[in-house]
C-alpha cells in the first residue's frame, strides 16, 4: 500500500497562517528595519537561540536580560514612582522604590499571573513586551505593587486591627467581604491565628489581639494564593485615583489600647 503523500507547508504558507509581525509593536518593527544587515543577523540569531532553548533557559534569560532593561525604562518615569512612594508613605509602609524592588515585582507579577513561570515562558515574554511598549501597563504594575503592599499590611494585622480598619470605611460590609474575610480565612487555614473557644467572650481576647507572625516569603505566597493579580492591581488603582477609597488612621488602628475593647 502506498503511503499518503503529505506535503509540508512552505515557510510562506506558515507565515500567512501566523504572521508574527501582527503581534510585534510598531516601535520594534521600525527599530529592526533601521538596523544594518549585519546587526539584523544578530537579532535573528538571538531569536533562534531563544526559540530552541529549554523552557527553563528561556525563562532565566528573559528574567535576567529583559527585566533589567525594563527596570531601567521604568526608572525613567519619575512621576508614577513619586505617586507610588506618596501612597506607601500614607500607609506607613517603609519600602524604597529601587531597581531591586521593581525587578522583584516584575518577576512576581509574572509568577502571580502564570503561577508557574518555568512551564510558560511565552507568557513571561508577552508580559514583558506589554510593559515595554505601554505606559498604561507599566502604571498597572505600579498599581499592583501598591495593592500588594497594602494587602501584606492587612495580613500582618491582628483581628482587632482588622475591626478598626473596616470600621473606618464608608462601606464596611463590602470591605469585610472583599478583604478581611479572605485574609482571616487564610489565617485560620494556615494556623497563623487559631481562634480557640471563639464563642467564649474571655477566650476571644487572646487570639483577637494576637499579631500574626509570618515570614516574608510565606507572606508573599499567602497574598498570591488568596487574591488574584487583577484584584491586587485594582486595589492599588482605586487607592491612587480615589483618595477616600481606603480610609486609614494609623494611630487609631495600631496604637489604641487593646484593653479598651473590654470596657
Amino acid at each position: 500500500m502506498d503511503e499518503p503523500n503529505y506535503q509540508k507547508p512552505y515557510p510562506s504558507e506558515i507565515i500567512r497562517d501566523f504572521d508574527i509581525f501582527q503581534i510585534v509593536p510598531q516601535e520594534i518593527k521600525e527599530w529592526v528595519e533601521g538596523l544594518p544587515i549585519d546587526e539584523r543577523s544578530y537579532v535573528l540569531l538571538l531569536c533562534h537561540l531563544i526559540s530552541v532553548a529549554t523552557p527553563e533557559t528561556k525563562s532565566d534569560f528573559l528574567d535576567n536580560y529583559a527585566a533589567d532593561s525594563l527596570v531601567s525604562k521604568m526608572l525613567e518615569d519619575k512621576v508614577p514612582q513619586q505617586i507610588l512612594k506618596k501612597y506607601l508613605c500614607k500607609f506607613y509602609i517603609q519600602q524604597e522604590i529601587s531597581d531591586l524592588l521593581l525587578k522583584k515585582y516584575i518577576n512576581q507579577f509574572y509568577i502571580h499571573s502564570a503561577q508557574n513561570r518555568h512551564t510558560q515562558p511565552e507568557l513571561y515574554l508577552k508580559i514583558v513586551l506589554r510593559l515595554f511598549s505601554s505606559l498604561k501597563e507599566r502604571n498597572n504594575l505600579l498599581n499592583y505593587i501598591l495593592g500588594f503592599e497594602i494587602i501584606k499590611m492587612i495580613f500582618k494585622m491582628s483581628w482587632l486591627q482588622h475591626e478598626r480598619l473596616y470600621s473606618l470605611q464608608k462601606s464596611p460590609e463590602t470591605f469585610i467581604k472583599n478583604f478581611i474575610k479572605p485574609v482571616q480565612h487564610a489565617h485560620r487555614v494556615n494556623k497563623i491565628i487559631i481562634p480557640v473557644h471563639e464563642k467564649v467572650f474571655f477566650a476571644k481576647r487572646r487570639y483577637f489581639i494576637e499579631k500574626p507572625q509570618i515570614e516574608d516569603k510565606k507572606l508573599v505566597e499567602l497574598v498570591m494564593a488568596t487574591f488574584p493579580t487583577h484584584k491586587v492591581a485594582k486595589l492599588g488603582f482605586f487607592i491612587i485615583y480615589n483618595p477616600n477609597f481606603l480610609v486609614f488612621d494609623y494611630e487609631y488602628i495600631f496604637n489604641s489600647d487593646p484593653e479598651s475593647i473590654f470596657l
